[in-house]
């Protein structure tokens, strides 16, 4: 089976689109699946809009953290509460072409990889699509640079919101995730990487959807720094066991603070 992440915060006019295009995908292809979907701390309709939905769609779960936690928080929830023996997480906004699931999802079958992560970089071979604001690009070429250093070197692009890994990868690397906002995608990338895990990249269609909750400029400081965290994180041996109370096959949620 496998299973959807969503993390959610405000995204009461976004998601539902999401949630009704995700499921017919996996309908039409006749994928086993369950989509949970981590309202993280949201101050709009997001976890009423899901319920509602849930009522009809017995594939989908809601996860409501009591109070916003971040983005890195709430995935790390849905992958220790999911049933899949594969697991991605994806964007609320619906940015990547939902045909790309079948593609990361015959990557892995194909190749044996454990986890198969989403790129908007146009890698060798690949035809793809992405579209995005200017602003966002020369952001993104800037914060990859200091990945290349500080982070995980060898992939273009660690911060694509769509990546797929193996059930044995997904509670591994969750159970041992400290960053809490956006920085945890390179954060997860590295834990697997030094748990010996084989990653593969590959370019998926990608199109910038508004209402992006990303300070271009706030944030991508903030993210610089937490480059820096996982790399102290690493030297202390932070990332050698799981977390003290986090347990890979834990089906509880905490509702606030951090386990």
């Amino acid at each position: 089976m496998l299973s959807i992440v969503i993390p959610a915060y405000n995204e009461a006019d976004r998601l539902p689109r999401t949630l009704r295009e995700t499921s017919a995908c996996l309908r039409s292809s006749d994928t086993a699946h369950e989509i949970i979907v981590v309202d993280d701390g949201s101050e709009d309709r997001t976890a009423a809009i899901v319920t509602t939905m849930a009522q009809s769609a017995q594939s989908l779960r809601l996860i409501r953290l009591a109070q916003n936690s971040g983005k890195g928080f709430a995935v790390r929830s849905g992958f220790l509460n999911a049933s899949g023996s594969r697991i991605l997480f994806m964007d609320a906004d619906g940015a990547t072409a939902l045909e790309e699931i079948a593609h990361l999802d015959t990557v892995m079958t194909e190749t044996g990889a454990d986890i198969v992560i989403g790129s908007r970089a146009h890698l060798p071979g690949s035809s793809t699509n992405v579209e995005a604001r200017w602003i966002r690009h020369v952001a993104g070429r800037l914060f990859h640079q200091f990945v290349r250093v500080y982070g995980v070197s060898g992939i273009v692009d660690t911060q694509c919101g769509f990546k797929l890994f193996n059930r044995p990868a997904a509670l591994a690397i969750a159970s041992r995730m400290r960053l809490q906002r956006y920085s945890f995608d390179v954060e997860m990338l590295f834990i697997g990487r030094e748990l010996g895990y084989d990653i593969r990249e590959v370019s998926v269609n990608w199109t910038h959807q508004p209402g992006s909750k990303v300070a271009v400029v706030a944030d991508g400081l903030r993210m610089v720094a937490d480059l820096v965290r996982v790399r102290q994180n690493a030297a202390r041996g932070l990332y050698n066991a799981p977390r003290l109370g986090v347990h890979p096959a834990d089906d509880s949620v905490p509702q606030s603070g951090v386990v």
